[in-house]
């Protein structure tokens, strides 16, 4: 079988100034290019603002970066374009396009391309829609979540995600949930393939859960029932609510693992709450102690306002923790049973409720991990490989 090269777009793939960003692109690129029949090189575009203004809104870290780098074992590019933050938004397809374009000629006139392929709707899917015309090659473009739910709203972006959707020869989402939900924006749904995300099995898997809150007993000093909310900390995953819903619950403590712009307002609500005591805030967690801080939770409670199928979900039922989520993307699709948690609405008495439910009658730490078994990494590449094939041969 002839090794297919493919040209990836992702505006979210971690680079060195931003490692702890979007680690799921990194691990389906990693796990794609082990298969050993694609070829992937990543483009990641990096976003600078206008001179002189970049020395103060851009980090020295994303300034300094490589043209190019082996990361994740797969080639990466870091072309600059420059635009204007949060005011650019509606011309940054066709700004990434003209940046990366000369790029892609050379190195598709190098080793030529089979595929190419964009990893998130907006900006990536209509700046990759106008590389695969220049180029002459089919596209795909996946849906996430956010990337359908937020820039879907917005006319400017959605009149370029139709026109890039309909250019594309196949498209993917994270969840039947977010399929009809693309279908319902105007996408050809016969076009859409569900392909739910992986999962790291040497990180994310049983332990006891004594054990594990003894290895993170640095981060949460305490042997009561404990909650973890893991996420960005931003409006949309209602963190706020999480903490709402504490001082309902006597003695419960609850770790936010990530970080964001909401940091401070969450630390002042849980002193107005008198629950600042139980509610820690490590920061971003890395994902060896992540694995552990998961295995250490009664419940991963996580009421976001929007979601595809999130990680966290996945990773938290494969270490044995139940979820405690609003029913939105495709939660329906990871709580099928109790043992898996509860779907709650998205205010702070549901949440309380739920996690009640759950602190009452915790489940087996082996029931819940049954309920992802089917999630790998690999599976995911298989799939994804085969995706590529088709078009490519169509």
């Amino acid at each position: 079988m002839r090794r297919l090269r493919v040209l990836s777009l992702s505006t979210l793939f971690p680079s060195p100034a931003r490692r702890g960003f979007g680690l799921f692109v990194a691990r389906q690129a990693q796990a794609l290019s082990r298969r050993g029949d694609v070829e992937l090189v990543v483009i990641n575009p990096i976003a600078l603002a206008p001179q002189p203004f970049d020395r103060v809104i851009n980090s020295p870290a994303e300034r300094a970066l490589p043209a190019q780098a082996r990361d994740w074992g797969v080639e990466v590019h870091y072309p600059r374009f420059r635009t204007i933050p949060r005011l650019g938004v509606r011309w940054n397809p066709a700004l990434i396009a003209r940046s990366v374009l000369p790029l892609a000629r050379r190195l598709h006139a190098e080793a030529p391309f089979d595929v190419i392929d964009a990893q998130f709707f907006y900006p990536d899917g209509p700046a990759a829609a106008r590389i695969a015309r220049a180029l002459g090659l089919p596209l795909s473009i996946k849906a996430r979540g956010s990337d359908i739910h937020l820039w879907g709203e917005r006319p400017f972006a959605r009149r370029q995600m139709l026109d890039a959707a309909r250019q594309a020869g196949g498209l993917l989402a994270v969840s039947g949930a977010l399929r009809q939900d693309m279908a319902a924006l105007g996408m050809d749904a016969a076009k859409i393939a569900v392909h739910y995300t992986g999962l790291d099995g040497t990180l994310f898997h049983l332990r006891p859960r004594a054990d594990a809150r003894t290895a993170v007993r640095a981060i949460v000093p305490t042997d009561g029932a404990l909650l973890v909310s893991v996420g960005n900390l931003i409006p949309l995953k209602g963190q706020n609510l999480v903490i709402e819903a504490l001082a309902a619950l006597p003695g419960v403590h609850l770790v936010l693992a990530g970080k964001g712009p909401e940091e401070a307002a969450l630390r002042k609500l849980a002193q107005r709450m008198n629950v600042e005591s139980r509610v820690h805030l490590p920061g971003n967690v890395l994902p060896d102690q992540m694995a552990l801080l998961l295995s250490a939770a009664d419940a991963m409670v996580l009421p976001s306002l929007r979601e595809g199928l999130a990680n966290a979900w996945v990773e938290a039922l494969a270490c044995g923790t139940p979820l405690i989520i609003t029913d939105v993307g495709g939660a329906r699709e990871v709580v099928t049973n109790p043992q898996a948690g509860r779907l709650i609405a998205r205010n702070a008495s549901a949440i309380a409720q739920g996690i009640a439910d759950i602190l009452h009658a915790p489940p087996l730490q082996a029931e819940v991990a049954a309920q992802v078994a089917q999630f790998s990494w690999d599976a995911n590449a298989a799939q994804l490989a085969d995706h590529f094939r088709k078009l490519a041969t169509a």
